[in-house]
């Protein structure tokens, strides 16, 4: 088996899927887990105004609907987290009112991101503008989880095959959830249900960043990772694309398999080195 037959296999990704079959997978997939957990009273999940975030908060809120109207009380909680004031909050704006979570909080953590830099300072721990990046990511998750625990619920993650494969995303930041509904599909699978639910066009045509770096405001994924979400899809589908695309591709998989992994005990790490 080549590596990317490996990846693909690894990521769960098929080469085409039925758009409507899909959607309603992931939020049949989303209720199971709810009714299997009586504790569950909640769905929360942040909202940036991209397509990772938008496509998650429909699914989680439509899963939700359907569960009120099985007679459940369980409602999806949106939570805008900006550091600051965020550029494009006119597409968040509109992925809201597009979702129409059942509650909305609004939670800017540029005072709690600062106040987290500057004790590190006191101890001369100084970060660069990059590893503030992750902080903000990671303060963003805590808050989710905060709200999660007031509501009795569990925070919903965004993850997704063609975010997977590169590792973009921070390690328990956005990277930490309880349950990643869009796990298996790429970015064009993605696309394809939104269209399918109607979702306005400018939010799912977006182009995707993390937007976590003040020195490089909004900067494209494509160009951070050197590759575009054309060749990562066509890859994560088995198909032929360009050797040096691919080459960044698999180098990014293998640099980044920690994030996909469990922490590591003293009993897993034989299973890593075997």
């Amino acid at each position: 088996m080549s590596l990317q037959q490996d990846i693909i296999k690894s990521l769960y990704v098929q080469p085409e899927i039925n758009p409507e079959e899909t959607y309603r997978t992931i939020v049949v997939f989303i209720k199971n887990y709810v009714k299997q957990n009586p504790f569950i009273k909640s769905l929360v999940l942040g909202i940036s105004g991209g397509q990772d975030s938008t496509l998650g908060g429909k699914l989680s809120q439509i899963a939700a609907t359907e569960l009120q109207s099985e007679g459940l009380d369980v409602k999806f909680v949106a939570v805008r987290l900006p550091y600051g004031v965020q550029k494009d909050e006119q597409d968040c704006q509109d992925a809201l009112d597009y979702i129409n979570p059942d509650k909305i909080y609004t939670i800017n953590i540029k005072d709690a991101v600062d106040a987290s830099i500057a004790t590190l300072n006191t101890q001369g721990v100084t970060l660069t503008d990059f590893q503030k990046g992750n902080e903000k990511a990671r303060e963003r998750m805590k808050a989710q989880y905060s709200i999660a625990a007031f509501h009795s619920g569990i925070v919903i993650g965004t993850d997704h095959a063609a975010e997977s494969i590169t590792g973009f995303y921070t390690k328990f930041g956005d990277g930490g959830a309880d349950i990643f509904p869009l796990a298996g599909l790429n970015k064009r699978q993605g696309k394809s249900i939104l269209q399918l639910l109607d979702c306005p066009e400018h939010l799912y045509n977006k182009v995707p960043t993390a937007d976590l770096e003040e020195d490089k405001p909004q900067l494209p994924d494509e160009v951070a990772l050197g590759v575009t979400y054309k060749q990562i899809d066509d890859y994560l589908e088995g198909k032929s694309i360009d050797a040096k695309a691919a080459k960044t591709i698999e180098q990014h998989y293998l640099r980044t398999q920690h994030k996909r992994m469990l922490p590591i005990t003293r009993f897993s790490v034989h299973e890593i080195i075997r």
